[in-house]
């Protein structure tokens, strides 16, 4: 017999209580942050054109519909909470899962600590918090805030998740509207659909400068997968895991085309290119000296949505981890109100250590880099389980198999090779790391043996 969410949660398991809603806030909420506001001035010096950057933004969009093409399959095929671990064990066995677990948890921690960080900043902005060690302050709390209302519960977390990207959603939708109402200089780009900057001299080097853009396009992206370390909560993972991607993607996309548009309609494409914060420019530009404090307001929602996000999903992967043994066995231990609590408070305190030394950025590089490496064996992971388990139930198969998934990959090790060229140092420092964690893996496994 089914067991109830009352009776999973008096023994302690996973609540199965989300739904397509949850899996649209928490990959709407986890993708949406402050880079559609900064990102654009740093895309437009390498694409210095209206037309071409539009179609680097729709190409992005393409790109994750294409990777939830073929994530659908392995997440509805193997509903179990963790995310990509699951799927590189079930493809590659044990050590597969180790270092995709590991390498997934060390991005979403630091990547956690980051945006904990630029929340701090905008809040001592927004409210001049000028006493020493206010950002630091400002870090602390939101993160210890946000890890306290995950640790009540998976309801908590899941409604928190929700109003943040609503909120979130409204108010990208409310920028647009006012920069098409209010906005429009003489010589906008998105009227004169033309730059005064030169694009970049030689096929060769127009196609460098797109990939690069692209790259930015693709960070900006990042985080439209967060339903998938769900899966084993969600009521009906079959039909709401693609659901929640698909509609979440598309969602994305538009609100990231429609932002783009308002700031061509509003900036000169002069002073869009370079720009540090096109969304502040924007927003100054119409409202004057109080564009600052509403884009700050804006920026601090963003954030909160995908810290939210990541401390709901980074303690999936450590007790995905700690049910194989590659992880402390009290990672997997689950709390009466459905969250792995001992995964939860490593992840905040992890977080918090980061944020206070403040020096990650080459940790961050080195994460980056196996995020990369994440996504190559995951469309690997489909091919291998496609050959080997032919016959296992497919809720939801990958469509234009196997060119479609194909296309993933070969771009996927475009944008590896590209990584490794642009940033060499935390490559090899990366390619080290993997190097590293065979030996680790097989002490690990060898602990997990000898304990009782």
């Amino acid at each position: 017999m089914t067991e109830t969410p009352a009776e999973r949660a008096e023994s302690g398991k996973l609540l199965r209580i989300l739904g397509v809603g949850f899996g649209l806030a928490v990959g709407i909420g986890g993708t949406i942050g402050v880079g559609i506001l900064r990102n654009p001035g740093s895309i437009a010096e390498q694409l210095p054109s209206v037309w071409l950057i539009m179609l680097a933004w729709a190409l992005g969009g393409v790109y994750c519909l294409l990777g939830a093409n073929y994530l659908a399959e392995l997440a509805t095929m193997t509903p179990k909470a963790g995310g990509f671990c699951v799927h590189a064990q079930r493809a590659f066995g044990e050590y597969g899962g180790f270092v995709v677990g590991w390498s997934d948890w060390l991005f979403n921690t630091l990547g956690l600590s980051f945006i904990a960080v630029a929340f701090g900043e905008y809040a001592v902005s927004l409210f001049g918090l000028d006493l020493p060690g206010g950002r630091i302050l400002s870090t602390i709390s939101v993160l210890i805030l946000m890890t306290a209302l995950n640790y009540v519960g998976l309801r908590s977390g899941s409604f928190t998740q929700k109003v943040t990207s609503t909120l979130k959603a409204i108010a990208l939708v409310g920028f647009v509207i006012v920069c098409f109402v209010y906005g429009g200089a003489p010589d906008a780009a998105l009227r004169s659909g033309t730059s005064s900057v030169n694009l970049p001299v030689g096929v060769f080097a127009q196609l460098i400068a797109f990939v690069l853009a692209f790259q930015m396009v693709l960070a900006t992206y990042d985080g439209w997968y967060g339903t998938i370390y769900f899966t084993e909560e969600d009521t009906n993972p079959s039909k709401n895991v693609p659901r929640s991607m698909f509609g979440g993607i598309a969602l994305v996309t538009v609100i990231y085309l429609l932002v783009n548009l308002a700031f061509f309609y509003v900036l000169p494409m002069s002073t869009i290119v370079g720009s540090k914060f096109a969304g502040g420019d924007a927003v100054t530009r119409i409202f004057g000296d109080l564009g600052g404090q509403i884009i700050t307001v804006m920026a601090l929602l963003s954030l909160i949505g995908i810290i939210n996000a990541l401390l709901m999903l980074c303690p999936r992967i450590l007790l995905a981890l700690g049910r194989t043994g590659m992880c402390t066995a009290r990672a997997a231990s689950v709390n009466k109100g459905g969250t792995p609590g001992f995964a939860l408070l490593t992840t905040a305190i992890a977080a918090i250590v980061l944020g206070v030394i403040g020096s990650f950025e080459l940790l961050l590089a080195i994460s980056q880099f196996l995020a990369v490496t994440i996504v190559i064996l995951l469309v690997l992971s489909l091919f291998v389980l496609r050959r080997t388990e032919p016959d296992a139930p497919r809720p939801f198969r990958a469509w234009g198999y196997p060119y479609a998934p194909g296309l993933v990959l070969i771009c996927a090790v475009l944008l590896f090779v590209g990584y490794i060229v642009s940033n060499p140092l935390p490559s090899a420092y990366a390619l080290g790391v993997l190097a590293v964690s065979y030996p680790v893996f097989l002490l690990i496994r060898k602990r997990a043996t000898l304990l009782p």
